[in-house]
Formats: structure tokens, C-alpha cells, sequence
């Protein structure tokens, strides 16, 4: 495991089963206070920028439960969001896909849900953390230049990877697992807070399901399919 600093991700789950997830509570709780202070010591309409806040905050960090239909030939979207490309590749920048690959990159604005789902059922072999610039996420060079956590997940059939980049408003990524971790297909793996991107590369023998422009849903979406 590979770190370019030591701060910008955790390893703990806890709350990634409720409906708000955990990280969303000291900003809701925080903007309740104020609207309550506002309220109270200033005038009622002073409670209402807080107010609002507050409603954001539990619509940003939703967690909506999803069934999950598990399919070892297929590769799931990571994230909500639209495709925003998909770049072909003579091999992968960090060496763990083998070959030939194609780079799915999934842009999720501030309206999106932003927990992160396991693409496949696999264990965690590679995992990188690197501090960064934060540059917009629909800039062409933010998977090199931002912030950015990468994992590759490997079984006993397929290699890939898939990286959470930070944007201009994402300050933080989350992670709840680490290096030799097992993970199920579609399990929370972590989210990134305030606008960002994802990436997913997949080897040669994945062909691609979705397109430039296409809105996917996390744990839901099927963007590849492993060829016969």
C-alpha cells in the first residue's frame, strides 16, 4: 500500500448501513445548531439560510438501499453519475491491469448520490492514496494531478481498478478498507465528499456496455461485460 501522505482516508465503516451516512453528521448537526441559535437569538428568517443547509447536507450524504444482483460476468458502476468518457489504453498507468485496457471515467456533481460501490466481488491488492491539486473533476488531467485514491481488485478470472478523485469542491475522500480486504459486489467501499469523479479500468476482455454521456447508478448499472 502506497501513500503520498498520511491524511484524507480512513478505514472505518461505521454508519454505512443508514439511510444518512455517518460522515454526513457533524455538517447536519452542525447546521441544526444554527438554525436553532439563528432562530432563537436573532429572527425566524435567520434560521432559514441554516434551515436549508441542513436539508442538503441529509440529501447529499443519502445512502438509498439498493438490491444488489450479484453477476460475476459483469463489472457494476461504482458510482452515480454520467459517463462522462471512455478512453482506450495500451496498458494501465499503475501497472496492475495486465495489457490492453479500457478507462471508464463517471462524473458525480453535487446532486448525486456519493458513496462508492465495489465494481466486483474480489480482494483488495493494490490500494494508493495521493495528496493532490483539486482541479475541476471534469478536467481531462485530474486522475494524474488531483487527490485521488485508487484500489485494484482482483478474483480468480479479472483485474481491475477503480480510483475516487477529488474535484474543486471534494476536499475528502473516504475509505472504509484496506489493502487484502475482501470485497462483495456492490459493498460500500467509501465515498468522496462535494462533487468529484471515478475511474474504472478494465482489461481488453470487458467490453464495455455503456456510452459517453449516459447516466449510470451505482451497484445497479452494468458498464462491462466479460466477453466468452
Amino acid at each position: 500500500m502506497i501513500f503520498a501522505c498520511t491524511f484524507g482516508i480512513k478505514g472505518s465503516g461505521g454508519g454505512v448501513l443508514t439511510p444518512i451516512i455517518s460522515e454526513g453528521y457533524p455538517f447536519i448537526g452542525g447546521c441544526f445548531l444554527l438554525t436553532l441559535l439563528f432562530g432563537w437569538s436573532l429572527h425566524p428568517l435567520a434560521a432559514v439560510i441554516p434551515g436549508i443547509l441542513m436539508l442538503y447536507f441529509c440529501y447529499f450524504f443519502r445512502n438509498p438501499k439498493r438490491t444488489i444482483k450479484k453477476d460475476a460476468s459483469v463489472i457494476l458502476s461504482p458510482a452515480d453519475g454520467t459517463v462522462t468518457d471512455i478512453v482506450e489504453l495500451e496498458k494501465d498507468e499503475d501497472a496492475f491491469v495486465k495489457g490492453p485496457c479500457t478507462k471508464v471515467v463517471i462524473f458525480m456533481s453535487v446532486f448525486n448520490v456519493h458513496v462508492n460501490r465495489s465494481p466486483m466481488a474480489g480482494e483488495i491488492k493494490l490500494q494508493k492514496y495521493y495528496c493532490g491539486r483539486f482541479r475541476p473533476a471534469y478536467k481531462d488531467t485530474v486522475g494524474f494531478e488531483n487527490e485521488h485514491h485508487l484500489l485494484g481488485i482482483e478474483n480468480g478470472n479479472l483485474r481491475i481498478t477503480v480510483k475516487q478523485i477529488a474535484g474543486i469542491l471534494a476536499r475528502r475522500i473516504v475509505s472504509y478498507v484496506t489493502l487484502d480486504d475482501k470485497l462483495e459486489q456492490g459493498e460500500l467501499y467509501g465515498m468522496i465528499k462535494f462533487g468529484s469523479c471515478l475511474e474504472v479500468v478494465v482489461p481488453k476482455n470487458v467490453a464495455v456496455n455503456v456510452k459517453k454521456g449516459e447516466k449510470v447508478t451505482g451497484g445497479m448499472t452494468i458498464i462491462g461485460r466479460i466477453k466468452d
